[in-house]
């Protein structure tokens, strides 16, 4: 390559990375671009996993954003589906098509157009997720459950606390009773500590605009006619699109196209210093795990998609005493997947949407029960047809364990650790016996989520740290240290991108991704330039 094109050093192949690389090569052609990804994978932690032709989407991926840039770049990689998927055209399910867009029969580069539906399964029944204060609930909770509930949030109401906490953020916003119900275990479960300990930030960005009037607007909308407008039947069920082989196989694609267009992706390759020069990142140095070489790469640009916390401790006995202190304290949670097969769940569809075999239409399940250590379940049936190899005879479900890297459930060899999830989807009525499992696989997460607590209230410093180094970027959801979803992580790279190409030296931009108050998890739908609803796609 010319001499004078300037190296770009890409730390990481996951959503972040792989948008960072793929939009510098199809804007410039100045730019010699270089992917060093740790694992053998592509995709992090929106990787599919291919196990004996069943696939595991790992932590769930659902497809929808409020950004029509991030809409764009989906479709433009996988196009929308112009003709039925297998079940739908099976079940005479109508959905909306694209015209001249591909046939998932057919075709393979396609994204399938799928149902949102999220439950919490709590005393073995369904509630709707995010918590609706409908008929359904009011029939699960009882009367007197529901009466208390209702005080719990006059009480909140009257009494607001100081939000110092997750715990208070919660209690503000649903009353002692519901949050005692549907957050505090839960969100025990899933960091592994109690939600008091942990700052509001997470709230903030993941439940906002969620409260108990909200939630009664909700229910009211749905059976009081507005003036001026005639009564409307909203329905519960929000769709979004979906790779047809799991999001793994969108990164994938993406892997591809940035190759052709010159990137050179490395994989095995974990870095593990950064040298500074002059105020800047002037090389890495990485292990190749191939070969167990040791090799470093120069480049002029970098950007870091690699957990925050490592980048700092890996930038050597430069960084401040301070800086070091809060970035190495910077916690994170991991998770365990557990890919069960099996012949059917005990789980009757009550809902009236079909499905191959009346299987339970959700996509996730999230398990509140605090008398077992599951705290969320896939069905990857439900996700696309395709994931499932036998889809019309068995069921592939994954149940997701949050946990520490290296503690004892981390540890366990997979088969008892399967063992263990069988016994707790059994003890749940889920299934009826071990009998019931044809195969099982594990899969392990490292840093899958950042978390807010510990050192967490000194990331100013940290951030301002790397900040200060002109030619280093900072992406994604480990690289911000942030809980982002996946449109979020692309859309920092986006910012990241538009910096470099403009000579923009104000990183504000890229660190503002997802602090708008209505971005996240308001579902919202635009009502002018026709991009799809903000939520969870992980």
């Amino acid at each position: 390559m010319d001499n004078k094109m300037k190296k770009v050093v890409i730390i990481g192949a996951g959503p972040a990375g792989l948008t960072a690389a793929y939009c510098l090569l199809q804007n410039s052609k100045e730019y010699e671009v270089t992917i060093l990804e740790e694992s053998d994978a592509i995709g992090g932690i929106s990787r599919t996993v291919n196990y004996k032709g069943n696939r595991m989407d790992i932590g769930g991926h659902r497809f929808f954003s409020k950004d029509k840039d991030v809409n764009a770049f989906w479709n433009h990689i996988m196009p929308t589906q112009g003709a039925p998927a297998y079940d739908d055209k099976k079940l005479g399910r109508e959905k909306p098509l694209a015209k001249d867009g591909p046939d998932p029969e057919k075709d393979d580069r396609v994204m399938l157009v799928r149902q949102r539906v999220s439950r919490i399964y709590y005393k073995k029944k369904f509630f709707d997720y995010p918590v609706k204060m409908n008929a359904n609930t009011i029939k699960n909770m009882g009367l007197l459950q529901t009466g208390k509930a209702g005080i719990s949030y006059l009480v909140s109401c009257v009494h607001k606390r100081p939000e110092d906490s997750l715990e208070n953020f919660y209690v503000n916003r649903f009353g002692r009773e519901l949050y005692s119900m549907f957050f505090e275990r839960y969100t025990e479960k899933l960091w592994g500590r109690h939600p008091k300990e942990i700052s509001a930030d997470w709230g903030a960005q993941r439940v906002k605009g969620l409260s108990i009037l909200a939630i009664l607007k909700d229910m009211a909308s749905r059976v009081l006619p507005q003036k001026g407008e005639r009564k409307v039947e909203t329905s519960l069920i929000e769709e979004f699109i979906y790779p047809k082989f799991g999001p793994g196989q969108l990164w994938e694609q993406v892997a591809k196209d940035a190759s052709r267009m010159g990137a050179k992706i490395i994989m095995n390759a974990q870095v593990n210093q950064l040298h500074q020069k002059d105020g800047k990142i002037s090389k890495v140095a990485y292990l190749d795990r191939n070969t167990q070489e040791e090799k470093v790469m120069e480049g002029d640009i970098f950007i870091s998609s690699m957990p925050l916390k490592d980048l700092v401790m890996d930038m050597g006995e430069n960084v401040p005493e301070d800086v070091y202190a809060a970035a190495k304290g910077l916690p994170y949670r991991d998770f365990v997947t557990v890919g069960l097969l099996v012949k059917k769940l005990n789980l009757v569809n009550e809902t009236k949407i079909k499905t191959l075999n009346d299987l339970v239409p959700d996509c996730w399940i999230y398990v509140q029960d605090p008398g077992v250590k599951l705290g969320r379940i896939q069905i990857f049936n439900n996700w696309s047809p395709y994931m499932v190899k036998d889809v019309e005879d068995t069921v592939w479900i994954g149940l997701e364990y949050f946990c520490q890297e290296n503690d004892e459930f981390w540890n366990l060899k997979p088969s008892k650790c399967a063992t263990y999830a069988v016994k707790e989807l059994v003890k749940m009525g889920i299934i009826n016996s071990k009998d019931d499992v044809i195969d099982f696989h594990k899969e392990q997460v490292k840093k899958a989520y950042p978390a807010y607590f510990d050192t967490y209230s000194e990331i100013g410093q940290v951030t301002d740290y790397v900040n200060s180094f002109g030619n280093l970027y900072c992406v994604g959801r480990n690289g911000q240290h942030r809980y982002n979803n996946m449109d979020h992580s692309m859309v920092t790279s986006f910012e990241t991108v538009k910096n470099i190409l403009s000579g923009n030296n104000d990183k504000s931009n890229i660190w503002n991704v997802n602090t708008d108050a209505e971005y996240h998890e308001t579902a919202k739908k635009e009502s002018d330039d026709g991009s799809q609803k903000a939520g969870e796609n992980r």
